[in-house]
C-alpha cells in the first residue's frame, strides 16, 4: 500500500509540475503595467486598414499567384510620406491550409517592405464580415458600383459551422503567430475583426445557412486567444470592439465583453460623429490600458479625418482609417451601394481611401493634416 502510494503522489507530483510548466511556458493575458509599458514606447500610432489596389480581397492579396511586391513597396511608400507608421493587414485561414511555407515567406516578403518604410502592421488572424463561402484560386471580380463586393470572411461558413475543422483553424493561428511572434516588426495581433457580424444588408441569404453563426462565434473567441497565447508572442493581443452604445460602454453584449476581457490591448471601431469617438475613448480609458482606433473615416456618417484624428492625437490614442488606396476593394462607395450600386454616377463623397489610384490624394487637405499632425511637415 505504501508503494501504491509513493507512485500515486509521484504521478501526481508528475502531472502538477507538467501543468505548472504549461502555465509558465504559455503567455498570460498581459497586466494593465506591461500594457501600458509597451504602449509608452511606441510613436503616435496612424496608419490605414490596407490592402493594394490590385486586390480585391485578403486571398487575392496573398496567394502567390497575385501577390504584388512591387505594387505594396510602392503603396507603402506612399503612406511612408504623409507621416504613417502602421497599417492593420488582413490574413486568412485558408492560405495557411493552401501553402503554409509559401504563405509565410509572403508575410516576411510584406514585412521586409514594411519595414523599409518604417511601417509595424497589426495582423488580422479572423474576420466575421461580407461573404461568409471563400474559396481559394482565383477570386471573383468586382461587383459594378458596390462597396467591398469580394471581401471574405475567415473561418467562412462551412469551417465555423464543423468542429471538426477546428484544429485546422488553430494550427493556422499558431502556425503564423508562432513563427512571427518574437518579431519586432510586428506591432501586435487583432485575433478577430468584428466577430459575430450577421452581415444581413449584404448576404442575408448566405447568411441565414449559419443560424447558430453568433453562438459559434462567442464559444470560439476564447479559445482563439488562448491559441495565439499559446505561441508565446512579444506582441499584444487584442480584439476591437465594435457596434456598441457610444454613450458609456455599460450596455455590452457578450462579445464585446470577452473583447475587453481577453485583449492585451484595447482597440475599437468607430464610424460615427467626432463627439460620439471622444465619448467611446473616454469610457474605454477607464480599462486602464492603451486605446487604438481600428476602424473610423466614413465621410458621409460624420466620421473624417478633419474632425477625428486631432482628437485621437489630444488623447494620445492610435487611428488607422479604413482604405489607403482606391483600387478593387471599391470603399470609396458607401455601404448603402448594396442596395443602391453606383453604376452611373460617383457617389457625392467617397466613403473611404486616402488616394486615387495613381497616389494623388482625393483630397489634398487631408494629406496635408495627417502630414502635420504627424510631423512630416
Amino acid at each position: 500500500m505504501k508503494k501504491f502510494k509513493s507512485v500515486f503522489l509521484t504521478v501526481v507530483f508528475v502531472v502538477v509540475s507538467f501543468l505548472s510548466s504549461a502555465a509558465v511556458a504559455q503567455t498570460p493575458r498581459w497586466p494593465e503595467q506591461k500594457a501600458n509599458a509597451w504602449y509608452a514606447q511606441q510613436p503616435w500610432l496612424v496608419g490605414s486598414n490596407y490592402i493594394p489596389k490590385s486586390a480585391i480581397n485578403q486571398l487575392e492579396m496573398w496567394q502567390e499567384e497575385t501577390f504584388d511586391p512591387t505594387e505594396i513597396d510602392k503603396e507603402l511608400g506612399w503612406a511612408e510620406a504623409m507621416g504613417m507608421n502602421t497599417m492593420r493587414v488582413f490574413l486568412h485561414d485558408l492560405l495557411w491550409q493552401q501553402d503554409a511555407a509559401g504563405f509565410q515567406k509572403r508575410i516576411d516578403q510584406f514585412l521586409v517592405i514594411a519595414a523599409r518604410h518604417h511601417i509595424r502592421p497589426l495582423f488580422v488572424l479572423f474576420d466575421s464580415c461580407w461573404d461568409p463561402l471563400p474559396h481559394l484560386g482565383l477570386q471573383d471580380p468586382p461587383i459594378p458600383g458596390v462597396h467591398n463586393s469580394g471581401w471574405v470572411q475567415s473561418p467562412g461558413a462551412t469551417a465555423l459551422a464543423d468542429p471538426k475543422q477546428y484544429p485546422r483553424l488553430k494550427a493556422y493561428v499558431q502556425g503564423v503567430v508562432g513563427a512571427f511572434a518574437k518579431d519586432d516588426r510586428i506591432l501586435a495581433w487583432d485575433v478577430w475583426n468584428e466577430p459575430g457580424a450577421d452581415n444581413a444588408g449584404s448576404y442575408p441569404r448566405q447568411e441565414l445557412n449559419l443560424r447558430d453563426k453568433i453562438a459559434r462565434v462567442t464559444a470560439l473567441l476564447p479559445q482563439v486567444f488562448e491559441w495565439a497565447r499559446e505561441a508565446n508572442p512579444t506582441q499584444p493581443l487584442t480584439s476591437g470592439v465594435w457596434a456598441v452604445d457610444a454613450s458609456d460602454g455599460t450596455d455590452l453584449g457578450e462579445l464585446q465583453q470577452i473583447q475587453l476581457r481577453e485583449s492585451d490591448i484595447i482597440t475599437f471601431h468607430n464610424y460615427s460623429w467626432p463627439e460620439y469617438f471622444k465619448r467611446e475613448v473616454s469610457w474605454l480609458k477607464k480599462y486602464n490600458r492603451p486605446v487604438i482606433c481600428t476602424e473610423y473615416m466614413a465621410r458621409s456618417v460624420g466620421s473624417t479625418f478633419d474632425t477625428v484624428l486631432p482628437i485621437a492625437k489630444e488623447e494620445r490614442v492610435g487611428a488607422i482609417n479604413w482604405g489607403f488606396v482606391a483600387g478593387k476593394t471599391q470603399t470609396y462607395f458607401p455601404w448603402e451601394s448594396w442596395q443602391h450600386p453606383y453604376i452611373l454616377d460617383q457617389p457625392p463623397v467617397w466613403f473611404h481611401e486616402v488616394l486615387r489610384p495613381d497616389g494623388t490624394p482625393y483630397r489634398q487637405a487631408e494629406v496635408n493634416l495627417i502630414r502635420q499632425l504627424t510631423g512630416k511637415q
